[in-house]
């Protein structure tokens, strides 16, 4: 449990919060399902122009602690710089709030000693960044500004059961009392599924009529072990630590990730693809770290005061629901976040493509507003195409280790993996080509930054400088 940040006077704890049973009559409504980070950035975009409801299982916390409908909070979460950027533009001054209960900027790649695949990245000064902390404390932070919105409330301890119109326009919803088992159907211009990897929005859809939603799955096995140490005296300025795992090797690849979070805290995770996944057990966590492609975070560890058990989670397949392929969609209804694809959590893209489709949604409802015909139609579509290059970067790697499953990616992606191994490679001594990927990594700039005339004249001519011939904990002067 995080160190308490006690809310402003004048904000209501989310659990005491009274909810009215309907919406304004002067005003459209709409509903949220899920209060998690998609949620609530949908909501906060929302409120602009409706009424808001979120239904949510969970009874919200008011301080930066766990809950339950997110498993995944205890495992490393690194907010890039293209999704912290968007959440600001959401939610202006939410950064600040962050920092000063705790988190870290850390500038990219100052900040950040990282052995790739091919060789350790130089430490120069800032091209990006991220946010480092614990996601229980990005959530607060978010979900604190949102929950202060008048025109935004939550209904705990509700969750959704099936959607209310027909196959042409779906105009609510149908809840359930987790407490009581009472169900009631709530009415609205516009429902959100933001319910994240569980959602049921293609159960829902087929109950009113429509065809079976394609799906596509890539898993590579992956498991998740994570544990919180006790940063030691002197580490306040401490760099990310990263040891990535090489795709190439014909071996499952094991990665070891230390993040320096709030409290002088050290969040270490450590992942595994199948036939090589971490375990629960304590003491094996320090021979999986030694035994990553380098030792680096084992040995910074070996002496630090454990803080937790370790934690285990093995939902890490990479899986795309296809809405935007259906015939035909129903007006009032959209899905966004995790609830559309989730991707590996190794390369830290969910929450920054939910931001992205959540700064969609308002450019919609700017243009069109919220009760627009063909708004959600337009918006399923934009959704789905904020998926394509994360999908692409996660799954592309993901299908090459041993025992991975799923289609094999098209064949101009396979003709590029040459080139961005070389890439990456030159990444290591070029700043200009370590500026591009970070600029695509951190969901800055679009995939085709890497093929700029530019940067792809220097990855041809490849690296300037002799690799580094270990990791580059010092920082740079």
């Amino acid at each position: 449990m995080t160190a308490p940040v006690h809310l402003p006077r004048g904000v209501p704890s989310v659990t005491t919060r009274r909810i009215p049973s309907g919406s304004s009559a002067h005003s459209p409504s709409a509903v949220v399902l899920g209060g998690g980070l998609a949620g609530m950035l949908a909501a906060a975009v929302l409120a602009a122009h409706a009424d808001v409801r979120i239904i949510e299982r969970d009874h919200l916390p008011p301080t930066p602690d766990p809950r339950k409908g997110v498993p995944q909070a205890q495992h490393a979460h690194l907010l890039w710089s293209g999704g912290a950027r968007t959440i600001e533009s959401l939610l202006p001054g939410v950064t600040r709030r962050w920092l000063a209960a705790g988190a870290r900027r850390i500038p990219l790649p100052t900040g950040l000693v990282s052995f790739t695949a091919q060789g350790w990245l130089r430490r120069w000064p800032e091209m990006q960044y991220l946010i480092a902390c614990s996601r229980d404390l990005l959530d607060w932070g978010i979900r604190w500004q949102v929950l202060a919105h008048p025109k935004i409330r939550v209904l705990p301890g509700t969750e959704p059961v099936r959607l209310s119109g027909t196959i042409g326009h779906v105009t609510g919803v149908h809840v359930r009392d987790t407490a009581t088992g009472d169900i009631r159907r709530l009415d609205a211009d516009l429902v959100i599924d933001a319910t994240g990897r569980g959602s049921a929005a293609t159960a829902w859809l087929a109950a009113l009529g429509l065809p079976t939603v394609p799906e596509e799955h890539v898993d590579s096995g992956l498991g998740y072990a994570t544990r919180i140490f006790r940063a030691p005296a002197g580490t306040a300025h401490w760099p990310v630590v990263n040891v990535q795992s090489d795709a190439r090797a014909p071996v499952p690849g094991r990665t070891a990730t230390l993040v320096p979070i709030e409290d002088a805290r050290w969040l270490v995770t450590l992942s595994g693809t199948r036939g090589g996944q971490p375990t629960r057990q304590a003491d094996e966590f320090l021979p999986f770290a030694r035994n990553a492609r380098h030792p680096i975070v084992a040995d910074l560890i070996a002496d630090a005061e454990p803080l937790t058990d370790v934690r285990l989670s093995r939902s890490t397949v990479n899986r795309r629901r296809r809405f935007d392929l259906l015939p035909a969609w129903p007006r009032g209804f959209a899905v966004l976040g995790d609830a559309v694809a989730t991707y590996n959590p190794l390369y830290g893209q969910g929450m920054s493509v939910a931001a992205q489709q959540a700064a969609a949604l308002r450019d919609a409802l700017h243009r069109h507003g919220p009760t627009a015909p063909d708004l959600t139609r337009r918006l399923q579509r934009t959704m789905n195409r904020l998926t394509q290059a994360p999908w692409a970067m996660a799954t592309g790697q993901d299908i090459l280790y041993p025992g991975a499953t799923g289609p094999q990616p098209p064949a101009a992606t396979r003709l590029l993996r040459g080139y961005t191994d070389r890439l990456v490679k030159t990444a290591t001594s070029d700043p200009v080509v370590t500026r591009a990927l970070l600029d695509v990594m951190t969901l800055s700039a679009p995939l085709q930054r890497l093929m700029h005339p530019n940067v792809a004249a220097r990855v041809l001519r490849g690296p300037t400088q002799p690799p580094l011939t270990g990791p580059p904990l010092n920082p740079p002067v």
